[in-house]
This record gives C-alpha cells, sequence and structure tokens, in this order.
C-alpha cells in the first residue's frame, strides 16, 4: 500500500490558548482526500495520568516532568463530501473552518471517535446543531453507554444521529461515506472507534485516543492512562492498531499527538517508532 504523501503546512506559527508552538493547521493528501490536521487546544501535560509507568520510566522519557499536551480534531473534503472526525471543545475549531473559508453549514458529516467532552465541545450548543446539516455517526457501544448530559450534545441532531457496530480494523466493512469505514478500538471507551480513509491505494487511520502521550506510549505501549474506561482493552486496541499500521505501512493520525499529529509507524524493539510528516 502507498503511503500518503505531503501536501502542505499552512499558515504561520501562532500562539494556541496561549502556548507559543507549531502552525494550528496541516495538510495531508490520501489519494484524492484533502485531510486538514487542526489544532483545537496545545498545552503542557503532566504524566501523573500514566498507569503503569515507573519512577526510573518517567525519568528517561520526561526529565522535564511535563511534556506537550494537544487535542486535534481532523476535517477530510473528498468523494463529495466535507466531513469532521471529532469536534474538539468546539473553539479553535471554529477558527479554523473560517480561515479554511469553510461554513459549518457546508459540513455533510461529523464522525466520534467518542464521547468524551474534548471532542463532542463542538457539536453543540444551547440546544442548537452548530453543523446544522451534518449528520452525525458514532458507534452503537459508545452511545449505549453516555450519560444523559452527553447525549444532550448529540439531541438537536433528532433523526440524523446514525449508529453502527465497528468491526476489528482490517476486516470487511461497508463504507459510511465514500473512503471512509470505522473500525473498533474499544478499551479508553466503550465504543470508542478509529477511521480509515482510502483512496487509490492510499490509506490513512484516523485514531482518535488510541494514543495520549506519544512519548512513551509509543516505545512502552502497554503504558495506560486514567482516562482509560477499561485499561487492559485500551493497551490491546492500541498494540492491534499500531501493528497493522506498521505492518501494512499506513500513516496515522491522532488526536492527542503533537504538531503535525500525522506520521508513519514502525516496529522498534518491544515497542514502536513514529515518523511524523516532515
Amino acid at each position: 500500500m502507498k503511503s500518503s504523501l505531503l501536501y502542505g503546512v499552512l499558515f504561520g506559527a501562532v500562539a494556541v490558548n496561549g502556548f507559543a508552538a507549531d502552525p494550528p493547521f496541516f495538510s495531508w493528501k490520501t489519494g484524492g482526500f484533502q485531510v486538514y490536521m487542526l489544532v483545537e487546544n496545545r498545552g503542557q501535560g503532566r504524566p501523573g495520568i500514566l498507569i503503569g509507568a515507573s519512577g526510573a520510566q518517567l525519568e528517561h522519557y520526561f526529565p522535564g516532568g511535563t511534556y506537550t499536551s494537544e487535542t486535534n480534531t481532523f476535517l477530510i473534503r473528498g468523494g463529495g463530501k466535507t466531513v469532521l472526525v471529532d469536534t474538539g471543545f468546539g473553539g479553535a475549531l471554529f477558527d479554523s473552518l473560517r480561515q479554511l473559508k469553510i461554513d459549518p453549514a457546508e459540513v455533510d458529516a461529523v464522525l466520534l471517535t467518542h464521547l468524551h467532552g474534548d471532542h463532542t465541545g463542538g457539536l453543540s450548543r444551547e440546544g442548537a446543531a452548530l453543523f446544522p446539516n451534518a449528520w452525525v455517526y458514532l458507534a452503537r457501544q459508545e452511545l449505549a453507554a453516555a450519560p444523559a448530559n452527553t447525549r444532550q450534545l448529540l439531541a438537536p441532531y433528532g433523526n440524523r444521529v446514525e449508529t453502527f457496530e465497528p468491526p476489528a480494523l482490517g476486516t470487511a466493512a461497508p463504507e459510511l461515506l465514500p473512503g471512509i469505514r470505522a473500525a473498533a478500538a474499544f478499551g479508553h471507551t466503550p465504543g470508542h472507534t478509529v477511521y480509515l480513509v482510502e483512496d487509490g491505494g492510499e490509506q490513512l487511520i484516523i485514531w482518535g485516543d488510541l494514543m495520549h502521550v506519544q512519548g512513551i506510549q509509543f516505545p512502552l505501549p502497554d503504558i495506560a492512562v486514567t482516562y482509560d474506561s477499561d485499561a487492559a482493552a485500551a493497551i490491546a486496541s492500541r498494540r492491534e492498531i499500531l501493528e497493522y499500521a506498521a505492518r501494512y505501512r499506513i500513516p496515522i493520525g491522532g488526536m492527542h499527538l503533537e504538531y503535525p499529529a500525522i506520521g508513519k509507524v514502525e516496529k522498534a524493539g518491544q515497542g514502536y517508532r513514529f515518523s511524523p510528516a516532515p
């Protein structure tokens, strides 16, 4: 399978939430799809969220005691559709769409990896859908486990909420939208889902919260985080998808990977090595 080619970086360096760093956009081509990684939030995280890391490992991977913490969303244009994967907190996302000259009413679909607040905050506000013409897609298992206050974010979309049963990555699955399929990555939440974008022999896995702290979870994938609802299942999903991406040389993109948040994975000992896109 051919790997995707870097298409370009948009705009200049800015500060996101007061944290000076890289540009807020990154652009990537997957076949005929144009994929934009949009930075929603960037700051400093502390490794106290990690489960299973020894003191020596923390000192080795985080000598300064912190790491860059980032929240991203992804925008996909192609196949006659404009599609968002997650909505972040619902802040910088809308600034990004304006700069890309995309009206929220143009968004045809919102694919949700899961229902945590940093992925659903841009769905609705004060009872109104912020993407008034979009259908919302999420795993049936995720909706079934959702508390009432989270369901309220979906309520303004009415009958435009579509649920599905995500299969294992690599198994035959129908397209949710042209060139886009879903796959199960349960563990972080009961219905956590990744999305596979494919066109012209090229692929990209947008893997949601499969990983939170790339500095340690690539080399040591058995480290979990306190946000995981089922740490053992989250570890199993992470290892399965890392192995799949490495074996078939499929680029990945993640909601908590550091800018550019898209790159390639390869085996490195008992863990993996991540090579960010240039």
